[in-house]
């Protein structure tokens, strides 16, 4: 919708500076606004109130509003999803109806059409109406719905699904499960999904916030079709089952784009596939968004924008590592030098940065592209993984050499990354003068704002936990309660929770000598060093996450 830009300069919502810079770059329209929320410049909420100014519309805030199931079943889903908009009163024949754009004739007509009532619009805020997509317009029932459909499709025809799924229509019901699962894991936020054959079921489970959630359960007649259909959209060769395949899809969901990376593992009842979930709405993320204490902050800013060095993130698998890695390698780049990546595989694409996809079959592996990439005359490298010996030797060498070099290894905490070094076979003299920092990390689930409750836990037992706390003066804490907005968990979105250990003079003297990880621990604390349950505690007193959920992914 055009116009807005200058609404909300009237309004007070934008300088006009910055709407000159913006329109100067976006140009004025959807994109605009877009641009403007996701540089925090405005909220959602504000862009609406723009749009009803400018339209002469009613805007509502439905974020705390209980909608009629009813009411809202009148529109279907899907129509509700490709116009941005959700019924919200029926009375006297008129169909009250939230919109993100008042003025869209094509979707009032179709939904007086569809519903023969009279539709007056009004104007929701993005953010709000997505919220309300997730609690009323989930695709469960109609997941099933085509399941049943799918088992007596399977049951009543001998030929299997397999065939002309190249050419399969999009209303198939094998194609409309599939694209319904993906869209419903995106709507839920998760990071993955698993479709699990068994001995009488297919079971799928959507990785949420670090945790798995049962979403979908169906007789196993159906396994073939899903299976295949998601290996022809992943490029997969689908006669093969014996071995494991990888492959990748995108999706546009809500005009973005969304990046599947998939992975087929043969199980004893056929064959497994896993998701993993790549959201480009996460590469805007800022070093403030990563949640550093301010002592952590400092260490790790210090040590990315040295000209050279080694800094290394590590932990588990799934802890957040890639991201932490893409947020600094953000805040380092810029036109006048030259960033390259080494990956397996590219998770993100990021314009401005050449990045290189390992290809072990071609020869192509971490410490080849490495070579190749030394002699590319990069300023910044970051190396997706550090798995052996050559890639730590080259990843050390070329920060001996003036590069920048970020990079991920598993270890459990922040000291273990120096002894890994040494036990895979670089010499510990090189890796004291090359590593600047190291970060460990875990991911813990944040809690709801909306429904957390405070509570006050005993002296006693914070003591038995080793949480800082004055007996006489006890803390404010809050317990997860669980509400729609966050489907019943208490928890939306994750915290990180940091170990940030600069390398100094004294450890770099302690891993020349070949010191204990225990010791090197020992020291780093002495030196100031904040634990990750430490960490995690201080982010428990500022009301992120939960008690429950430190111990759960810290030692």
């Amino acid at each position: 919708m055009r116009g807005i830009a200058q609404t909300l300069v009237l309004t007070g919502a934008v300088r006009a500076q910055e709407m000159s810079v913006a329109l100067a770059q976006m140009g004025d329209g959807d994109e605009l606004m877009r641009y403007l929320v996701d540089n925090r410049v405005v909220t959602d909420a504000q862009v609406a109130e723009a749009v009803a100014l400018h339209t002469g519309h009613r805007y509502v805030d439905i974020a705390n509003t209980e909608l009629d199931p009813e009411v809202v079943a009148l529109v279907s889903g899907a129509v509700c999803r490709r116009h941005g908009v959700i019924p919200l009163d029926l009375s006297r024949g008129r169909l009250l109806v939230a919109m993100l754009d008042p003025t869209d004739i094509i979707a009032i007509d179709n939904i007086s059409s569809l519903t023969d009532l009279q539709v007056d619009p009004v104007v929701v805020a993005a953010d709000a109406l997505g919220q309300a997509f997730e609690r009323y317009l989930r695709s469960d029932e109609e997941l099933s719905d085509l399941s049943a459909t799918l088992e007596e499709s399977a049951s009543s025809q001998a030929v299997s699904f397999t065939e002309a799924l190249d050419d399969a229509d999009a209303d198939a019901p094998v194609v409309r499960f599939v694209n319904l699962l993906i869209t419903q894991a995106i709507n839920d936020r998760a990071s993955d999904i698993h479709i699990e054959p068994g001995e009488h079921q297919l079971t799928v489970r959507f990785r949420i916030d670090g945790v798995l959630h049962e979403m979908q359960r169906t007789d196993r007649t159906i396994q073939d079709g899903v299976i295949s259909r998601l290996k022809i959209m992943s490029s997969i060769d689908i006669a093969e089952r014996r071995r494991p395949q990888d492959g990748r899809l995108s999706v546009v969901h809500e005009g973005r784009q969304v990046d599947l990376r998939v992975a087929t593992l043969p199980t004893v009842w056929g064959e497994k596939i896993v998701m993993r979930i790549l959201d480009n709405s996460g590469q805007t993320m800022t070093m403030a968004d990563l949640r550093f204490s301010a002592i952590n902050s400092e260490r790790f800013t210090s040590a990315i924008t040295r000209p050279h060095g080694m800094i290394l993130v590590t932990g588990p698998t799934g802890s957040g590592k890639s991201t932490t890695l893409y947020t600094a390698l953000r805040a380092v780049a810029n036109p006048r030098i030259n960033v390259i990546t080494v990956e397996d595989p590219v998770e993100y694409r990021i314009p401005g940065i050449s990045q290189v996809q390992v290809n072990n079959k071609a020869g192509l592996t971490f410490s080849s592209a490495l070579r190749s990439i030394l002699r590319s005359d990069p300023d910044v490298v970051l190396v997706g993984e550090i798995r052996d010996e050559e890639t730590a030797v080259i990843s050390i060498e070329a920060a001996l050499t003036g590069h920048l070099v970020l990079s991920t290894l598993h270890t459990n905490d922040a000291p273990s990354a120096l002894t890994r070094l040494t036990e895979i076979g670089a010499e510990p003299f090189l890796v004291a003068t090359a590593l600047s920092a190291v970060v460990a990390q875990r991911l813990a689930r944040r809690l709801c704002t909306k429904c957390r409750q405070p509570v006050v836990e005993p002296s006693d037992v914070l003591t038995s936990l080793g949480f800082p706390h004055d007996p006489q003066d006890l803390p404010q804490l809050y317990r997860a309660v669980g509400c729609p907005a966050c489907s019943g968990t208490g928890y939306r979105g994750r915290v990180a929770l940091h170990e940030v250990m600069t390398v100094t003079e004294e450890l770099e003297q302690h891993v020349v000598l070949r010191a204990t990880g225990t010791e090197l621990r020992q020291i780093a604390l002495a030196q100031g060093m904040v634990p990750l349950r430490e960490d995690g505690w201080a982010k428990v007193a500022g009301g992120l996450t939960t008690i429950e959920e430190v111990l759960r992914v810290s030692v």
